[in-house]
């Protein structure tokens, strides 16, 4: 599974539009590795949102005493992926139907959250969680939460891009790589090249 996490983070050029979207679906390692494949994205960046402290540490998150999500902060060009697609994905690779869960890391700081960062975000957000659940394409309720976005913390350097950094590190191949693989035949032609 090479990847070249420099290709991975491009500036954009002074003319190209952008658009932030704050998502959280479980491990943030595990979302982070998805994104970064994406064209159209320039910057993803793994960090805490939706929580009551500032600046919290790995540890306190982990505690689930602090209110942060993991999440992932993605800067994209929606000219290249819209909103829609970024979320069209998200409903793909994680599960929204396990309240604080993703398969088993258990906690609030897993919970499956979207932060919309304006009203046409909430709006799309609102409408895509429908469609998908509609869809048939988990069983169960979606209990994605829809909140507006009031911070995002950048999480500790050795969080960022962690799977391209440790890719044989256990987690990574057991948990991430099968995801990856899974998400890179499903949307190759969507993917960097």
């Amino acid at each position: 599974m090479e990847n070249n996490p420099v290709a991975n983070q491009i500036a954009p050029t002074t003319t190209s539009p952008t658009e932030i979207a704050t998502l959280g679906g479980g491990c943030f390692w595990c979302v982070e590795a998805i994104y970064l494949d994406l064209k159209g994205v320039y910057k993803v960046s793994s960090g805490y949102a939706g929580g009551n402290i500032k600046n919290p540490t790995y540890r306190e998150v982990c505690s689930g005493k602090t209110g942060h999500a993991e999440v992932i902060q993605i800067t994209f060009n929606p000219e290249e992926i819209s909103y829609e697609e970024i979320l069209d994905i998200f409903w793909h690779i994680h599960n929204p139907t396990t309240l604080n869960q993703q398969g088993a890391d258990v906690g609030t700081q897993y919970r499956s959250v979207i932060f919309y960062h304006n009203e046409q975000q909430r709006d799309i957000a609102e409408r895509s969680k429908i469609a998908a659940q509609n869809s048939g394409l988990w069983d169960g309720y979606f209990v994605t939460e829809i909140e507006p976005f009031t911070n995002f913390y950048s999480a500790e350097d050795y969080h960022q891009n962690y799977f391209n950094e440790n890719p044989n590190q256990p987690y990574c191949a057991a948990v991430i790589a099968p995801k990856v693989l899974k998400f890179r035949e499903k949307y190759k032609d969507k993917l960097k090249e």
